[in-house]
């Protein structure tokens, strides 16, 4: 048997396109190498899965094309998602971040969702065949594995990154679309966490507050972003140090990453607020000033790398030492030795370079018949539902051109 269309890697994309195209009256055979398919759904978000945001722009992506993903997410919205998943049963429930989740707050909900309607449109699923070579026969490609071989008139290549290599992504899609004369966007670990042997701070492990963190490359600000940060035993993760990393990762130059610990303030307006605080209370100690604005262990650390006596009165603070103390408040040097790497990364950056895809339909300008959907491009999104946002919307574009 001949199928219309050969689908290689079960992931969120892969799902999205097989279930489009076999609405469409479509022969789909959709190939997963792993034992189960959509890991990355099930542990994604916590395992609760954020499935899109409330306001979706090209600007939460990163690629060398940016008016191409542009144009892909116009023609499968966030609005999209959201009617697709009640479809399917699933109600989502918006998050005052704007993230949108399943309403039991589970993965688990989306994949067997989207595995019942895998079923019902009698999509030809089958786990544990890794493909290790595709190859062309006339008009048809040939896929071939372990004791196994299969033939189809059109291919997608939905097998994501490089990103948590124990979920399958090990770089396969890359080498099978490279057999093709594919050229590849050099790949880096995406939304990953920074690493740090300050050890002061990585006593803070478990601590998590909103900071905003700034990148700076030869004194150049690249990168400003607020959101939740986490201390771990071996740097700093949390949605903010992960949407800093690909940019620390792609800066050149001498690379520096400030922490401001009260981002509802800055140097003056935390100077005048410590003004302020004296005036009223001058026999107040800056240790019980800093604890009413960020948690006790972390306040106890700033005193100590400033350099100042936490049980000095406010109105003995002099001006060397105010100093001192707003600097490591609102624009701390973290000690970022690097990033952790794809093993903890959720997405990579670069991937099948846009110069080689038609950016209406993602087929291949190299070998017709061939197309990519999610990961595999080079697109990477920020942290909040936006790489699965990515994932729909380019499955969806794919299946509409195959349908056509």
């Amino acid at each position: 048997m001949t199928y219309d269309v050969i689908i290689v890697g079960a992931g969120a994309a892969g799902l999205m396109t097989a279930i489009q195209a076999a609405q469409g009256g479509l022969r789909v055979l959709l190939l997963e190498g792993q034992k189960k398919v959509g890991a990355k759904i099930l542990m994604s978000g916590g395992t609760r899965c954020n499935v899109t945001n409330k306001v979706i722009s090209e600007k939460d992506f990163n690629s060398g094309q940016i008016i191409h993903v542009r144009n892909i997410l116009r023609s499968f919205s966030n609005a999209d998602t959201i009617g697709f998943f009640k479809d399917l049963g699933v109600e989502l429930v918006l998050e005052p971040t704007g993230k949108y989740f399943p309403s039991t707050h589970s993965g688990k909900t989306i994949l067997e969702a989207l595995l019942r309607k895998i079923n019902s449109t009698k999509v030809t699923l089958l786990c544990e065949h890794k493909v290790k070579a595709i190859s062309r026969d006339k008009d048809e490609f040939v896929l071939q594995g372990d004791n196994f071989h299969f033939n189809c008139n059109n291919l997608v290549l939905t097998t994501g990154g490089l990103s948590y290599p124990a979920t399958g992504s090990n770089g396969t899609g890359y080498r099978l679309a490279q057999s093709f004369g594919h050229s590849m966007v050099e790949t880096t670990p995406a939304l990953t966490p920074l690493t740090t042997q300050d050890e002061d701070l990585k006593s803070l492990s478990g601590i998590t507050l909103e900071v905003q963190l700034t990148l700076l490359a030869d004194g150049k600000r690249l990168y400003s972003r607020r959101d939740s940060f986490l201390f771990t035993h071996f740097g700093f993760s949390g949605p903010v140090a992960l949407d800093i990393s690909r940019h620390y990762l792609h800066a050149r130059g001498q690379k520096q990453i400030n922490a401001n610990f009260i981002p509802d303030y800055d140097e003056n307006s935390f100077a005048t607020y410590l003004r302020q605080v004296a005036a009223k209370g001058p026999r107040k100690t800056l240790r019980g000033l800093l604890i009413e604005l960020m948690p006790q262990r972390l306040a106890d650390i700033i005193l100590k790398k400033a350099g100042v006596e936490g049980t000095l009165p406010m109105n003995q603070l002099d001006k060397v030492s105010r100093q001192r103390l707003i600097g490591k408040c609102v624009y701390y040097p973290l000690d970022v030795t690097g990033v952790f790497g794809y093993s903890k990364a959720e997405v990579t950056a670069g991937g099948i370079d846009w110069a080689e895809i038609n950016p209406k339909t993602l087929e291949s300008k190299l070998m017709p018949g061939l197309y990519f959907a999610g990961e595999i491009l080079d697109v990477d999104g920020r942290i909040g539902g936006f790489n699965f946002q990515w994932a729909w919307a380019s499955g969806y574009t794919v299946a509409q051109a195959l349908i056509r």
